[in-house]
């Protein structure tokens, strides 16, 4: 069986829950890994018992959320667009997409880390340091941000033009490779008996993480030369046509928006808790970091399957697009739900685990159980969301992001917090994810209805 037809097979004619599996699987295993890459950073500092340390990895957190504006764009916008063309069965706009996808990520990162050198210093403010954590803060941007978007941004962007063509296995060996990297640095770089460079020594050991997973997709490219449809010649941009940019950026430029309303309220949520001192700012890390990890599984789950969602879209079988979509909602939902069940039930000693403070205990858990409550809605969403970016719906898309931060989550930020200081803040976002979900599921209804399914 040839390249091209092993991949129709996948697409097109294996069993649903082998290619949902298949696409999917990989790319859970890999989100799972990042979390524990990221919970890497708040653990080895955590054991610090350094409230300022722990604030700095903390402070950071929107900035290096900040990069996934540019992931969604040239990563989630190129590789729906490389999808869809596959299903079509056009290969050189595959390839012209990853080529425009490589080279714009790579110039973007490069972009990104001199504006966040340049303006470093209003930029530590508006994260909400103070003069107790801007030094700390400093240490951990200056690695993970100044010196490292660029290699942060290309890793994941090629990660996903590789699993566009359905290679989702070495897209995850890519991924993973780095997180394994970093995990085993960490500890060498932060703690006293190694380097001692604490918050800072978290930031060296992930750039030199996101370094190596580039080269590993980059050197994979070489190897598979002639045996892969994703692209990095600079001269293929010489056939540049309209309609590729537009698909990429039709999908890509609301996902970048989504995300950038991600990083404003994550922002706006930091500030407010900033108010409560390094306790309550260490308290708040750790249990966004904790939630992070059904967050990242949902939007894994939600990206495995967005390759299958778009080719069978684009080649006219929607029923077995419809078939698909359902399968991952009717996996999604119950594990949520046992995912709520258990942050409720152990959120003390889950906070716990990570720092040994009574006060920030009891913090974390209060935030926790509350935040714990929303990622059965928060999946939903996120699926649904990845199945309008894997239709070329990103108008779609980008009205769901405004109603979750503009209209509902930033709003009900402020009055919950005033009403119920700090713990009302994780209650904004749970009430906005129920909304949300409920819109998903009646847009997803008539998606299907649309499409005659």
């Amino acid at each position: 069986m040839t390249k091209a037809n092993d991949k129709t097979y996948l697409f097109s004619s294996m069993p649903v829950f082998q290619a949902v599996t298949r696409l999917s699987v990989p790319m859970v295993l890999s989100s799972l890994v990042t979390i524990v890459y990221n919970l890497a950073d708040t653990f080895f500092v955590g054991m610090l018992n350094d409230p300022v340390e722990n604030a700095a990895v903390t402070l950071v957190y929107p900035v290096m959320l900040a990069f996934n504006a540019v992931n969604n764009l040239f990563g989630v916008g190129t590789s729906s667009m490389m999808s869809r063309s596959l299903g079509k069965g056009d290969l050189d706009k595959v390839r012209l997409s990853s080529a425009f996808g490589f080279y714009g990520a790579l110039f973007s990162g490069l972009l990104f880390s001199l504006l966040c050198t340049v303006f470093s210093g209003p930029l530590l403010g508006l994260l909400g340091a103070d003069d107790t954590t801007r030094q700390a803060t400093y240490g951990y941007m200056f690695w993970t941000v100044c010196c490292g978007a660029m290699p942060a941004i290309l890793n994941v962007v090629q990660g996903q033009m590789v699993r566009s063509e359905g290679s989702a296995v070495h897209a995850s060996i890519g991924t993973m490779s780095g997180c394994f990297l970093n995990i085993l640095l960490d500890p060498i770089f932060i703690l006293p008996w190694g380097l001692g460079m604490g918050a800072a020594g978290a930031g060296l050991a992930t750039f030199l993480s996101n370094c190596f997973a580039c080269c590993y997709f980059l050197v994979l490219a070489r190897v598979k030369k002639g045996k892969t449809y994703v692209c990095m010649d600079i001269r293929k941009l010489k056939g540049l046509t309209k309609d590729v940019v537009l698909g990429i950026f039709g999908v890509g430029i609301p996902a970048s928006i989504q995300n950038l309303l991600n990083v404003l309220g994550t922002t706006l949520l930091n500030n407010f808790t900033a108010v409560f001192e390094a306790t309550a700012v260490a308290a708040m890390g750790v249990a966004q970091k904790l939630h992070m990890i059904p967050m990242q599984i949902g939007m894994g789950f939600g990206q495995g399957i967005m390759p299958l969602v778009s080719y069978n879209y684009a080649s006219g079988d929607r029923k077995r697009m419809k078939q698909v979509i359902l399968l991952a909602l009717g996996i999604v939902v119950p594990a949520m739900a046992l995912v709520s069940l258990g942050y409720y039930l152990g959120a003390p000693w889950l906070i716990g685990s990570f720092m040994d403070d009574p006060q920030i205990i009891d913090i974390g858990s209060r935030l926790l159980r509350v935040m714990g409550l929303n990622v059965v809605f928060l999946c939903v969403d996120f699926l649904v969301v990845s199945v309008f970016q894997s239709l070329g719906m990103g108008r779609y898309a980008l009205a769901f992001a405004l109603l979750r931060k503009v209209v509902l989550e930033i709003p009900l930020l402020v009055i919950l917090n005033e009403v119920y200081p700090l713990y009302g803040l994780p209650c904004a976002q749970l009430i906005s994810e129920i909304v949300l979900a409920a819109a998903a599921m009646l847009m997803l209804r008539r998606i299907f209805r649309k499409c005659g399914v």
